[in-house]
């Protein structure tokens, strides 16, 4: 059976790779370049899901722009398709919180059983989160655009630290569920339930 304390620190884990989820689509750093000018000034070049940066301009640009997706339709519609996934990825990840939250407050019970939901959704984050990490390796082999030099940044990292940790995390929760004793208090609710059968005492009809 799967306790309270396995719960709260499979949300704990949770958390923190939901963070990283978050900060890898925040931080436009999945794929860069780094180089260093003749005058020795370092110069990078980022590419992150909704923006591209550059240390020669100081700023950060939409991207892709309508341009690049009417040169290049293919490259686009798999960058925007990364996108999307992790917005999906996050989306998810708000439900599954809201599923770890409500089994903590629940009984023992519901507990005993709500592994199983809370295990597919963490399945179902970390499917969709190798989905797009697996697009944007794909992208990077095949697209000329990332020549020698440029390497997967912090972003593409984090990603896959969360999705690791939550698939160790539903793994951890499978695990407790079948290997976990009873909670006590279940325990306390089954002899709850008896005692006031096993302390009836047979009625004194009396005799005719």
């Amino acid at each position: 059976m799967t306790r309270k304390s396995v719960y709260a620190g499979g949300l704990a884990a949770f958390i923190a790779a939901m963070a990283m989820t978050i900060a890898s689509v925040v931080i436009p750093r999945w794929i860069s370049w780094d180089l260093s000018s003749t005058s020795g000034t370092p110069i990078h070049y980022t590419y992150g899901l909704h923006s591209r940066c550059s240390s020669v301009t100081g700023r950060c640009d939409e991207y892709p722009t309508n341009d690049v997706c009417r040169d290049d339709r293919y490259f686009c519609s798999v960058w925007r398709s990364v996108g999307f996934l992790m917005s999906f990825a996050v989306v998810l990840e708000g439900m599954t919180l809201v599923a770890f939250i409500v089994m903590l407050s629940s009984g023992v019970q519901k507990r005993s059983s709500g592994w199983k939901t809370l295990t597919a959704f963490l399945v179902l984050v970390g499917a969709v989160q190798c989905t797009a990490i697996g697009l944007v390796g794909h992208i990077y082999e095949v697209d000329d655009r990332f020549f020698p030099g440029w390497h997967f940044d912090t972003s593409f990292v984090l990603c896959t630290l969360s999705w690791c940790i939550q698939f160790l995390v539903g793994g951890g929760l499978v695990a407790s569920a079948f290997l976990l004793e009873q909670e006590g208090s279940y325990d306390l609710l089954e002899q709850d339930i008896t005692r006031p059968l096993t302390e009836e005492r047979p009625q004194d009809y009396g005799t005719a």
